[in-house]
């Protein structure tokens, strides 16, 4: 069975992508992350480019690391300088790792455009720093950046540069598809060629600008890479590089290679969740494998056939990725997905009762009015509940007010204008009737207060329930001011997060719909 090495990059290359900084902390959190899915060689950066990536590695010595060894990240000498002088060279040594990675240019255009130099003294660079840094005892990983560019324009010079490094003693030759626009097919190629012109160990480095870092790094796989790097979630410059949540179950359920073991796999989910939290981005519903929507089913015919064979639509067993089945209720949806959605939540439903169809049709016509369930499974589930003859709400909206009003206020330069809003709230608990009244920020802000006023007295544990997102969707555009709207309002009680849903043709009352879902679903949860 062909062995394949894990290689993360990252807190180096991953670190590159728009909006994201890590610190030491963060990186040394992500590191521990990283072992733990059973990553063999974690890049921890670039030690000579900056302070943060220099104190990392002397931190990083402190992590007790099972199964990954940290990689230092640097170039090769400048042209016209000798390695044991080229600064950057000097810090990678100083850095403490037992392995080096060395990126320098394949391509001729790359060297004589780029790096202004010639192409005899590129092979000499790549000479010199590996055998320096190997000199030190010190393993290298030599990056051959713009290779599949460089095979293209000049596939003799692009072999040569593996052949120079691997005579200087280089551990692997990582083939890298810097501008992201290969084809696999002449990955293939490349790496067959490569494979011909050295013995030393092959790797793949791909970047996504053409939407083909995976089928590129498995095009690679089948060539003879064994080295696999990428980042988590595919975090990188530009549209980012290989996905190694997406490339490890593609390996090790698609292609049959034990690259981690099944353990490792069952927490890629988790992982990719909590490096996502880290990294400051919310993690993306859509990702294959670990996504919240990369097993939820909404066509009806669709959950018809998965209550038939698990395997209908769904190309492996979520909980393999540690991921799990959803089942998605909307205006796509039959009795089925009402159903199965219910028995997820401890609810009874009998796909013959009257009950279920009536559900089924009020549901459609609540989507017909704005609202929708997709990612609104909190609303959902009290639409669940409100079905049952037995349930009592723990509160009733009778009605609510809300005035918007501009006031001048004195100002040292001159009158400056100041929005308020007031919210006025009627709620009946039990038999009684509480009004009351606050200001806030906005409308909504001013409702939230309002309706929160006057729970408290009732529930005083309703203070932990704080609203973390809203968004406002117009649905018609074509008949402006008067469209659909829908409101989607995420709450948390800062250990669990649900989504409220509420549609109408006014804003205020759409977003007075999804408050008091969110306060009325917490005030459920507790009470069961």
């Amino acid at each position: 069975m062909v062995k394949i090495e894990l290689y993360d990059t990252t807190l180096r290359d991953g670190a590159q992508s728009e909006g994201i900084s890590f610190s030491v902390v963060d990186k040394l959190h992500i590191a521990r992350k990283l072992d733990e899915l059973g990553i063999r060689y974690i890049e921890g950066g670039w030690p000579g480019s900056n302070p943060k990536d220099a104190e990392f590695y002397q931190k990083v010595k402190g992590l007790s690391l099972r199964n990954a060894r940290i990689v230092g990240f640097g170039s090769t000498r400048r042209r016209d300088t000798r390695a044991e002088e080229d600064n950057n060279l000097i810090m990678l040594v100083e850095a403490g790792v037992k392995i080096a990675t060395l990126v320098a240019k394949s391509s001729d255009l790359q060297v004589v455009r780029v790096l202004k130099t010639t192409l005899e003294e590129n092979l000499n660079m790549i000479a010199d720093s590996i055998r320096f840094i190997k000199s030190k005892g010190i393993s290298v990983f030599f990056d051959a950046e713009h290779y599949f560019d460089g095979y293209k324009s000049d596939a003799k010079y692009a072999l040569k540069t593996l052949e120079v490094a691997a005579d200087a003693g280089a551990d692997c030759l990582v083939l890298c598809d810097t501008n992201g626009g290969a084809l696999p097919e002449e990955i293939t190629e490349a790496v067959k060629a490569a494979a011909k012109a050295t013995s030393v160990t092959l790797g793949i480095h791909a970047h996504n600008d053409g939407g083909l870092a995976l089928a590129n790094t498995l095009a690679a796989v089948q060539a003879g890479a064994t080295q696999v790097q990428g980042t988590i979630n595919g975090y990188g410059e530009r549209t980012g590089n290989t996905n190694l949540c997406t490339v490890i179950p593609a390996l090790k359920l698609k292609m049959g290679i034990d690259c981690v073991t099944d353990e490792q796999l069952a927490k890629v989910t988790d992982i990719s969740h909590a490096i996502s939290e880290i990294a400051n981005k919310a993690p993306d519903p859509y990702a294959p494998y670990v996504g919240a929507s990369a097993f939820s089913h909404k066509a009806g015919y669709h959950m018809d056939g998965m209550t038939k064979w698990p395997e209908a639509y769904q190309h492996i067993n979520p909980s393999k990725v540690g991921n799990k089945q959803r089942t998605v209720v909307s205006d796509q949806s039959g009795k089925r997905n009402i159903i199965t959605k219910a028995k997820e939540l401890g609810i009874d439903l009998s796909s013959d009762v009257k009950d279920t169809k009536e559900l089924l049709a009020h549901i459609k016509f609540l989507e017909s009015r704005g609202f929708q369930y997709d990612n609104a499974e909190a609303s959902f589930e009290l639409l669940l509940h409100r079905a049952e003859p037995d349930y009592k709400a723990p509160f009733e909206l009778v009605d609510f007010m809300v005035v918007v009003e501009s006031k001048r206020r004195p100002s040292t330069r001159k009158a400056a204008e100041e929005m308020i809003s007031e919210a006025m709230v009627k709620v009946r608990v039990g038999k009684e009737i509480i009004h009351t009244a606050a200001e806030g920020d906005g409308p909504v802000n001013a409702l939230d207060r309002a309706l929160r006023k006057a729970l408290l007295q009732f529930y005083p544990s309703l203070k932990q329930v704080k609203l973390v997102d809203y968004k406002v969707r117009i649905l018609e555009e074509s008949t402006g001011t008067e469209s659909q709207v829908r409101v989607l309002i995420e709450s948390s009680d800062g250990v669990d997060e649900w989504v409220t849903v509420g549609g109408s043709t006014n804003i205020i009352e759409a977003s007075w719909l999804a408050l008091a879902d969110g306060l009325e679903y917490w005030l459920l949860k507790q009470k069961g």
